[in-house]
């Protein structure tokens, strides 16, 4: 894609660097947008999968099992505890 095939590259350095944590906020930005803070039943289950996802983070530091487990307890909570 780039001519010059070099790793010197300071700017892809910088957007190698940079592009996964903002990836990670947009798609953080567009999954919280559409909650509702005027029940708790409507906001509940997704702040327990993000505490969940955030201790799986620090504990483990493996993004597949980050998404992975917090899809599946948001999916939990929302079809059998919360319904």
């Amino acid at each position: 894609m780039f001519k010059n095939h070099n790793k010197d590259n300071t700017y892809i350095n910088y957007l190698g660097e940079v592009l996964p944590f903002a990836a990670i906020g947009l798609l953080v930005i567009y999954c919280l947008k559409n909650v509702s803070f005027t029940n708790p039943l409507l906001w509940i289950p997704e702040t327990i999968a993000i505490t969940c996802i955030i201790g799986l983070h620090y504990w483990k530091e493996n993004t597949l099992l980050n998404i992975g487990a917090g899809t599946v307890i948001y999916m939990f909570l929302v079809q059998v505890v919360f319904v």
